[in-house]
């Protein structure tokens, strides 16, 4: 059985299994789910290796504590995502009908539970970005589970249920664990949706981030929304 720790620390709390994941109360978050098994066995050693590798790095002096492991975060991450553009295993989300899924089960609860901010469906993974809603964060029990695992779990077990229908078979499609963030200030969350909606262009899937149509930047195209402002479906 997976055993999972969690630490209180002041208003942060931060979950561990083979990842980190950190809650903090009224944060945005950066979600990367990836397909189960889409990174391969190649791709699994050699982010181990890098891991490895940062983690025995001397910290740098003019960085704090929080700004070190943000840095290796961003360092592991990219590295996961180049796997996932370039040589994924598993690339099922590149049929439409089960990216269409995968962007109904996000918008689903989006202006409910949560303000969505970003989204890009891709063939082997999904990014997005959203807020969880006070009013709503207000209405629930006080248990082990957070607003963001909830909201991930929801929408994680409705696109798996729906995408395993299309394809006709049981088993695992996401993987257990996501690679999560919570959004430290203005600038970076800019940062962060210029490359949620830059990430079809970075693969080579098409030319300009509009063109995608399993995106917020095609979304937002298509309704005339500013970016940054909550995606809600009309």
């Amino acid at each position: 059985m997976e055993t999972v720790v969690v630490v209180q620390m002041n208003s942060e709390r931060i979950r561990r299994r083979h990842l980190p994941h950190w809650d903090v109360p009224h944060a945005t978050y950066f979600l990367t789910t990836c397909l189960e098994g889409s990174i391969p066995a190649q791709g699994l050693l050699a982010l181990q290796q890098s891991r490895q590798e940062r983690q025995r790095r001397q910290k740098p002096s003019h960085l704090s504590d929080d700004e070190w492991k943000v840095v290796q975060w961003k360092l592991g991450f990219q590295e996961m995502d180049r796997w996932l553009d370039t040589t994924p295993a598993r690339r099922e989300l590149a049929q439409p009908a089960l990216a269409q899924e995968v962007v109904n089960a996000i918008f689903h609860f989006a202006g409910i539970r949560y303000d969505l901010l970003a989204y890009v469906v891709m063939p082997s993974h999904i990014h997005w970005l959203f807020t969880p809603i006070p009013a709503w964060i207000a209405t629930l029990s006080a248990d082990e589970s957070t607003p963001r695992q909830r909201i991930q779990h929801s929408i994680n077990r409705y696109s798996a249920t729906q995408c395993n229908k299309i394809l006709k078979v049981r088993g695992t499609f996401w993987q257990k664990e996501s690679f999560d963030h919570w959004v430290r200030d203005l600038d970076e969350l800019e940062r962060i949706i210029a490359y949620i909606e830059a990430n079809p262009v970075k693969a080579g899937l098409v030319e300009q981030p509009m063109d995608w149509p399993f995106s917020s930047a095609c979304f937002r195209k298509m309704y005339g929304i500013p970016i940054g402002c909550p995606l809600v479906l009309p």
